[in-house]
């Protein structure tokens, strides 16, 4: 039988679970058929693993989809003034260069890379790791994991990616090549020389 691994979080009396299924010893999805999975059961969120496991994750609470809603609301209103780059939500998913599909909570891909994508690959799971990641922590993440998945961002090419943890207040900041900067309760994040001009008001995200 296909093997699989449960995480799982307590939110008060709700039990959140995270569910890793290996299905490798018996079959090996490709791309297609990992998308045509994706798109049969939209109200599942579903990532895979550079090693070819599944990752099946739960819904997201009030509070967090609160936050992320915000969350990418500010990103997309300042990439529409801006017009530099594309922002994308957690329902978007990359196919990473050195294998793997993710789904940041929220994205952002320079306009000149995802113009370089041909119509077909736009259309299915673009096969680019964006330039910007935004990780924002739930009840049910495990932090050693989202922390793993950030270093994956970098490794595929990510620029800045920052992991946003409500529970402790805390934003850690990932530019490749350097330690990872943790600030605590900050007010805004910067850009930096990637979104160039971005500020993130965090009040009522982190």
């Amino acid at each position: 039988m296909p093997e699989f691994a449960v995480s799982s979080s307590t939110c008060g009396e709700t039990i959140r679970v995270t569910i890793l299924l290996d299905l490798n010893p018996y079959v090996q999805l490709t791309e297609d058929q990992f998308f045509d999975l994706c798109q049969r059961h939209p109200f599942l969120k579903l990532e895979r693993t550079p090693r070819g496991e599944i990752v099946i994750m739960p819904p997201c609470g009030g509070e967090t989809g609160s936050r992320n809603t915000k969350l990418i609301q500010r990103l997309a209103n300042w990439a529409e003034a801006d017009g530099g780059g594309v922002a994308f939500d957690s329902n978007t998913g990359f196919r990473l260069p050195k294998g793997g599909e993710r789904s940041p909570d929220a994205a952002w891909v320079a306009r000149r890379r995802w113009e370089s994508l041909l119509p077909e690959d736009r259309r299915k799971f673009p096969p680019l790791c964006p330039d910007f990641v935004v990780e924002l922590m739930s009840p049910s993440d495990s932090l050693r994991e989202i922390q793993a998945k950030m270093l994956e961002y970098l490794e595929n090419g990510a620029r800045l990616g920052w992991l946003l943890d409500p529970e402790t207040g805390q934003a850690l900041i990932y530019r490749p090549g350097r330690a990872v900067e943790v600030q605590v309760h900050p007010r805004t994040l910067s850009g930096e020389d990637v979104l160039v001009g971005f500020v993130l008001d965090l009040d009522g995200i982190l």
